[in-house]
């Protein structure tokens, strides 16, 4: 956490420097513009995380490691790729949820399909977003080339834990 925090002040400082030496930057739109962006996170933030440990809390420890954790093998990474497409929500809700789950038990393979499977088919954003701009014709080929990607995402990084025992 340190090591991403780090690297973000870094980057921080090099775009402000670069943009100090622009005259058409101006720092007081970019920091306005930042704040306007960053103030519903504030209010979001908490939230998302008291609810994600809230429904941690309430998912039985025991069920939650049967069904997702090391142990249950490409079985848990299936169900993980499954709950990850059809878990809703932006990053705000579904990374708080994630870090709950992984604290519960939930494996580092299963995560991984988890949080590939959010992030490449997310159901919820095909069905609000893709199919009414983009098309079902289209949707459906990204959906189907796209399928096999958590499921291998969460063999690979089980292939990778036991390569490295």
């Amino acid at each position: 956490m340190l090591l991403a925090y780090a690297s973000v002040s870094v980057i921080l400082v090099c775009v402000v420097y670069l943009a100090s030496r622009r005259e058409d930057v101006s720092h007081r739109e970019a920091v306005t513009s930042g704040w306007r962006q960053l103030r519903p996170l504030l209010v979001r933030l908490p939230v998302a995380l008291l609810a994600a440990s809230f429904i941690a809390a309430l998912i039985p420890e025991g069920w939650l490691i049967m069904l997702l954790g090391d142990a249950s093998g490409a079985g848990g990474i299936l169900l993980a790729s499954l709950l990850g497409a059809i878990l809703p929500g932006g990053p705000i809700v579904s990374f708080p949820l994630a870090v709950a789950l992984f604290s519960a038990g939930v494996g580092a393979p299963q995560m991984v399909a988890l949080l590939t499977a959010w992030s490449v088919l997310a159901f919820h954003r095909v069905l609000a977003f893709e199919i009414p701009m983009i098309g079902w014709d289209f949707a459906w080929r990204r959906l189907a080339a796209s399928l096999v990607l958590a499921p291998l995402s969460g063999l690979l990084a089980q292939w990778a834990m036991m390569a490295t025992r």
